[in-house]
């Protein structure tokens, strides 16, 4: 009889491990069982995106959480977007305007300079020595012209003492040599110049560029690279093209007499770097991309701009008052144009064909389809078609707290299911004694 106990014992053991596995699955069907049963995968429906009549987006099924806002009125600013690039307002290749040895270069690379400010000097020696020559041969000229004169004067006291002929004679003298003298004073301006050109200045307020030329070179007025390039920031300029529908309008607007106001932001369009004036239209239009090129001049106060970079343009072309207006995520696009849901008093949302005249940051102004003080969605509105039921976070939030005292019973916690090896009964009295 021994001999079978072991056997007994193993085979009660395993019968009790199914018994106690097919305990716990009973337990866990009995508890998530009706959550299971809800499902729309296992109640023959279908997801919410895909919801027909009777899912929770139709009008048929649950309502559809949603976020609404109302149209309202405001004063909206109407701006003509561009890509615009950056140019200095002035840029001047400084040249030597005489041929010499550059003996002194009196600027750095990347200084700020004035109009008038030394930046350079050519040696003068020769150009000084030319306008000292001219200067005397004026006053050689100057002399006999004075002698002339002085003859001319006794001739005509002599009177009939000295024939006609000679008088003449030397009245022509006088004149020949007072042109002598006049062609001397101008040899002199022209020197005087020419020496004034050894010394180089700056034509413009602006910002020296790299060197061109160091010192000791010679260096010539045929020269095309020059010394260095100034370029006036401030002010700065900024050039953009618009789309030539546009033309009329911003015509219409400066006929008016008014200063169209320039924005130049970062390239997402947000963040306004500088604020400037329209300065111009130019007076054709490419052929070959319809579009007009414009002009805007910006002081640059802060230098955050700077010649060659890119910028976003805005042209502020006028100012919509009392212009209705919705949030941007209400408007829709379907294939017969843009659209918004509207919530009737029923809770339901129909759909709404508007006009949409302009966006502005987070809004859409709205030309037709639409009151002030209707109600649409903003959110949400994926899950909806027309008809569809909706709930609005203050009816959620009434919901919510109605079902908090029904709900307190079922606040004790789920016991968890029991695991195999706790579940194995002890062994009957009978084996123990065994």
């Amino acid at each position: 009889m021994s001999s079978h106990q072991p056997k007994t014992s193993t085979a009660f053991r395993r019968v009790a491990i199914a018994v106690a596995v097919l305990a716990g699955l009973g337990l866990a069907g009995y508890y998530y069982w009706p959550s299971l049963k809800s499902s729309p995968l296992l109640s023959g429906g279908s997801a919410p995106a895909k919801a027909g009549p009777g899912g929770p987006g139709g009008p048929e099924g649950r309502p559809v959480p949603v976020l609404t806002a109302a149209v309202s009125r405001r004063d909206v600013p109407i701006y003509l977007n561009a890509l615009g690039t950056v140019q200095a307002f002035n840029t001047v290749t400084v040249r030597s305007q005489v041929d010499g040895e550059l003996i002194e270069v009196l600027f750095r690379e990347g200084q700020d300079v004035k109009a008038g400010d030394v930046l350079a000097q050519i040696d003068p020696r020769t150009y000084r020595a030319a306008y000292e020559q001219a200067q005397a041969t004026r006053d050689k000229d100057q002399a006999q012209l004075d002698a002339a004169r002085r003859d001319l004067a006794r001739y005509i006291a002599l009177g009939d003492r000295v024939t006609g002929q000679s008088v003449d004679t030397q009245r022509a003298q006088v004149r020949q040599l007072e042109a002598t003298v006049r062609a001397d004073e101008a040899a002199i301006s022209s020197a005087r110049v020419q020496l004034s050109h050894t010394v180089i200045a700056a034509p413009i307020d602006g910002r020296a560029g790299l060197r061109l030329v160091d010192r000791g070179n010679i260096v010539r007025a045929s020269d095309t690279t020059g010394l260095v390039t100034l370029t006036q920031i401030q002010p700065i300029a900024v050039i953009f093209t618009l789309p030539q529908q546009n033309l009329a309008a911003i015509n219409e607007r400066i006929a008016q007499g008014n200063r169209l106001m320039v924005l130049a932001t970062q390239s997402d369009g947000t963040g306004v770097i500088d604020a400037g004036e329209l300065e111009l239209v130019d007076n054709q239009i490419d052929q070959t991309t319809g579009t007009i090129k414009l002009k805007a001049v910006l002081p640059n106060a802060e230098r955050r701009l700077w010649p060659g970079g890119f910028v976003t343009v805005r042209l502020l072309l006028t100012v919509r008052r009392a212009g209705l207006v919705v949030p941007l995520p209400a408007v829709q696009r379907g294939p017969e144009g843009p659209y918004v849901f509207r919530v009737t008093p029923e809770k339901t949302v129909e759909m709404r064909p508007v006009t949409v005249g302009a966006i502005e940051s987070d809004q859409a102004l709205i030309e037709s389809g639409l009151e002030e003080g209707e109600v649409i969605v903003t959110d949400g509105v994926a899950k909806l078609k027309p008809g569809s039921k909706i709930t609005l976070p203050e009816d959620r939030a009434k919901a919510k707290g109605d079902r908090v005292p029904a709900a307190a019973p079922a606040a004790t916690p789920i016991p968890p299911a029991p695991s195999a090896p706790a579940a194995v009964p002890p062994a009957p009295a009978a084996e123990q004694s065994r």
